[in-house]
């Protein structure tokens, strides 16, 4: 079952998970530029444990939501933009770059300022983008399966 709404009270720290997440993605301007990166990107560039940081802080985001009273869609779907950031920002040089792009903790404060103002919606949409991803990954694995079988049958026909 679903929490309450967001708390809203002083003592809610909406803004300060606001900060946080500037902090993480959007700290620094490229000059000249509308582009804009923060430590989680800068953390990336060092292999293994900058991602490992950078899934760390974006972890005290969700957690926080989950403080102040985020259900578990908006709670799964912020846990899948942190993986999404993780999963990808792996990757060397093209992750690096998908950091400075994605900003799941932009996003993730976004989504819980969303769900203080509009609750329902925003469950509802949370909802619908975790059954979306899991939709999507079951047919990523359905196809890989397929062409393992494919594979398997075309090397067993060459050796008979």
């Amino acid at each position: 079952m679903d929490r309450a709404p967001v708390s809203t009270a002083p003592g809610a720290n909406i803004s300060g998970i606001r900060q946080l997440a500037r902090l993480l993605d959007a700290a620094i301007r490229v000059p000249g530029t509308n582009v804009r990166f923060g430590l989680d990107a800068i953390l990336g560039l060092i292999p293994g444990a900058g991602d490992v940081a950078g899934g760390i802080l974006s972890t005290f985001i969700i957690v926080q939501a989950a403080r102040l009273g985020a259900p578990r869609s908006v709670l799964a779907r912020m846990v899948m933009n942190v993986a999404i950031d993780s999963v990808v920002g792996a990757v060397p040089i093209l992750g690096d770059l998908f950091d400075v792009g994605w900003k799941s903790n932009t996003r993730n404060a976004a989504l819980l300022e969303r769900y203080a103002e509009r609750p329902q919606t925003t469950r509802r949409a949370s909802r619908f983008a975790v059954a979306g991803a899991v939709a999507a990954v079951l047919v990523i694995v359905v196809v890989m399966i397929a062409l393992v079988l494919a594979i398997v049958r075309g090397l067993a026909s060459l050796a008979t």
